[in-house]
């Protein structure tokens, strides 16, 4: 692939991140492929050493804050008519309501998510406690002379430490996954506001 051809894919890629954003990481990589290129480098090499546009771009999206990208997709190209704001007014106890509802429900789903998280850790450090009390009943009723009692609270403080060790990562493995998920779907959002431009 030639350079042009890359920068080319490169702009279409990055085509709803902010126009500045766009300008800068088209000037940095057109300005490495010509770094590789005086280092004797093929401008084919020097393209493939820069890395594939699919990665470009997700590192880009990936990098700028929702913030931004919405703010640069939500501005108008245009301006509004006077009709098109008087029906956004008037349909603004509609639509806003709506759209206030679907973020709630939507923030309420989430918040849940992590409710189940930590009541799951919760549940390690309860498990924790009762091993080590459990131990420490067992010393406490044989010093008192039950050990019948002092026996089976060990076995509790056993079981209470086994339990302990798979709720470990159990846990672990939850609340990599609800992070994993947070991760996935703030990118979602941002291509949702990423415009393609079309082929």
């Amino acid at each position: 692939m030639s350079k042009q051809e890359f920068l080319t894919r490169l702009r279409k890629g990055l085509s709803g991140l902010p126009q500045a954003d766009i300008e800068e990481r088209i000037a940095f990589y057109s300005e490495m492929i010509d770094d590789h290129m005086e280092e004797g480098l093929s401008e084919e090499e020097a393209v493939s050493a820069a890395g594939t546009v699919d990665e470009i771009v997700a590192q880009a999206v990936a990098e700028t804050p929702l913030a931004k990208i919405a703010k640069e997709r939500i501005r108008s190209k245009r301006r509004l008519s006077a009709g098109e704001i008087v029906l956004l007014a008037l349909g603004s106890p509609i639509w806003l309501s709506l759209a206030i509802a679907a973020f709630a429900v939507i923030l309420s789903l989430y918040i849940s998510l992590w409710a189940v998280i930590v009541s799951l850790w919760a549940v390690f450090v309860s498990l924790a406690a009762g091993s080590a009390c459990g131990v420490l009943s067992c010393i406490i009723f044989a010093i008192g002379g039950n050990a019948v009692s002092g026996i089976a609270m060990l076995a509790a403080g056993i079981i209470c430490a086994g339990l302990t060790v798979f709720s470990f990562y159990g846990c672990k493995a939850a609340t990599k996954g609800i992070l994993i998920l947070t991760k996935k779907t703030a990118m979602g959002i941002k291509n949702c506001f990423i415009k393609k431009e079309e082929a």
